[in-house]
């Protein structure tokens, strides 16, 4: 059975850091691309972070470069979000997300970490 568990949302006053952690089971972890996504309210989702599962180019959404920071350990089979210099704008309930294609789409979510950027 499939799971991504994420945890580390909170509220954060803005300036301030937060680390996302995604903890994944029941796949091949090493072999799937892991990204975390966010969703304002009354917003699309929207791909913040991506680590290839061949170690190429991480890519990361205009809004969070040079802030953020996605990081997987293959090993343990969790993906991080380090999240510095937190703005309102970056309040979402974020989540974690595997993917790969093996003949077909094979895509998997989290249920999701609110994070809150208020003073």
């Amino acid at each position: 059975q499939v799971q991504l568990v994420e945890s580390g949302g909170g509220l954060v006053q803005p300036g301030g850091s937060l680390i996302l952690s995604c903890a994944a089971s029941g796949f091949t972890f090493s072999s799937y691309d892991m990204n975390w996504y966010r969703q304002a309210p009354g917003k699309e989702r929207e791909l913040v972070a991506h680590s290839p599962s061949d170690g190429s180019m991480i890519i990361y959404a205009d809004t969070v470069k040079g802030r953020f920071t996605i990081s997987r350990d293959n090993s343990k089979k969790t993906v991080s979000l380090q999240m510095n210099s937190l703005i309102p704008e970056d309040t979402a309930v974020y989540y974690c997300n595997a993917w790969a294609y093996r003949g077909r789409r094979l895509d998997y979510w989290g249920q999701g970490t609110q994070v809150t950027v208020s003073s």
